[in-house]
């Protein structure tokens, strides 16, 4: 069995990191999995914490955390690799709200089941993708999403929010940036030989499936196809946001004449008028941006899953 460098978020699902170490060392220890645990206790220490478990040679690296945990551990595992030329496997424990990566890859939501993967030999290789602009000029990696517009606000407003559990929390946020947030900017997108200008509610460049536990932005995607789903919302009353929130949590959102979906390998967005609020994997990229570019970086990391049959 290989060792195993566990960075564990203990602020993940509001203090659930904590309160999850005990039965997370117990589960290694009784599978029989050496590790070496440490805490990542301050925001951005998960990227250097990976960085450094490249450059000491570790093979796996678990991320015990929510995605913004796992994004963290992604960037380093990245960054390092550029220059190790190799990156070590990644495994997840899930102990965030969301967990909207684990579902993407495969990763069992269940504590118990997903602790069981790490004695998996099963490898899936997986695309990444990065964008550049606001807070990253040289780039950020991210493993699930960008979001651009409402789905930015809302994620901003999901922070402020008393911690209800994951898809509640998210919900919640949802009704609240409708207030806030009813009118986002007029851009131009630019994306694999199209072209539009058209003011936007969102937009959402997906390399996984789903936002907040339970929002289908991108049903059909997969993470190992090369391309990322785009869910593009134009303006829309606040009824009308209301309305469409059904079709989100159903995940047939693409029937509905105010959203286009389309794939693409890389994005160009620019704010015509007014600025572009951005997250990606539930990490704040900008406020106020006002031009991102997107790119699908195939095969980029491998991802330890379970094994086919249990």
């Amino acid at each position: 069995m290989k060792d195993c460098f566990l960075i564990l978020n203990p602020a993940a699902g509001s203090g659930n990191g904590l309160r999850k170490r005990a039965a997370i060392e117990q589960g290694l220890v009784s599978r029989g999995i050496p590790y070496r645990l440490v805490m990542s206790e301050q925001r951005g220490q998960a990227i250097e914490l990976a960085r450094q478990a490249v450059e000491q040679g570790w093979e796996r690296v678990i991320a015990a955390g929510g995605d913004g945990t796992v994004n963290e551990v992604i960037n380093g595992l990245m960054d390092a690799s550029q220059t190790a030329g190799s990156s070590p496997v990644l495994g997840v424990i899930p102990v965030g709200r969301g967990n909207d990566f684990c579902h993407a890859v495969g990763i069992p939501g269940d504590f118990e089941q997903a602790l069981h993967t790490l004695l998996s030999t099963t490898i899936r290789t997986i695309d990444l993708g990065q964008v550049k602009g606001g807070l990253f000029p040289s780039g950020r990696y991210f493993g699930n999403c960008v979001g651009v517009g409402f789905d930015a606000v809302g994620t901003i407003e999901a922070a402020r929010l008393p911690r209800l559990g994951g898809f509640l929390s998210f919900f919640l946020a949802v009704l609240k940036t409708i207030v806030v947030y009813h009118r986002g900017p007029q851009v131009r997108l630019v994306f694999d030989g199209e072209e539009l200008t058209l003011p936007v509610l969102m937009v959402s460049i997906m390399n996984g499936q789903r936002l907040g536990g339970g929002f289908w932005m991108a049903p059909d995607s997969q993470i190992d196809d090369g391309c990322f789903d785009l869910c593009i919302v134009r303006q829309v009353s606040r009824g009308r946001i209301l309305s469409l929130i059904p079709h989100f949590m159903r995940g047939t959102q693409g029937s509905q004449p105010e959203v286009k979906t389309a794939r693409a390998a890389k994005l160009l967005i620019e704010a015509v008028q007014g600025v572009l609020p951005a997250q990606t994997d539930g990490e704040i990229i900008c406020i106020e941006g006002t031009e991102l570019e997107v790119e699908i970086l195939p095969a980029a990391l491998q991802v330890l899953v379970p094994r086919e049959g249990g």
